[in-house]
C-alpha cells in the first residue's frame, strides 16, 4: 500500500476519493486482525490516509455549502 499525499487525493473525483475511502476502511480491519504480525505502522499509515481524504471531502462540503 502506497499512503497517498494531500495532492495526489485532491487530484482525485468525488467518487473515487470514495471508492478509495472504503477500500482502506476494509484493509484498515484488516490490517487490525494481523497488528500482531505486522506491527502497528501500518495501521497509523492507513488511519492518516482515511483522516486527509475525509478532510478533503469535508472542506469541499463547507464550500460548496458556502457559494450556494
Amino acid at each position: 500500500m502506497a499512503t497517498l499525499k494531500y495532492k495526489e487525493i485532491e487530484k482525485l473525483s468525488k467518487t473515487e476519493r470514495n471508492k478509495k475511502l472504503k477500500e482502506l476502511k476494509l484493509e484498515l480491519v484488516k490490517s487490525k486482525v494481523n497488528v500482531s504480525k505486522t506491527g502497528s505502522a501500518k495501521v497509523k499509515a492507513i488511519k492518516k490516509i482515511i483522516a486527509r481524504i475525509l478532510t478533503l471531502n469535508n472542506l469541499e462540503n463547507k464550500q460548496g455549502v458556502e457559494e450556494k
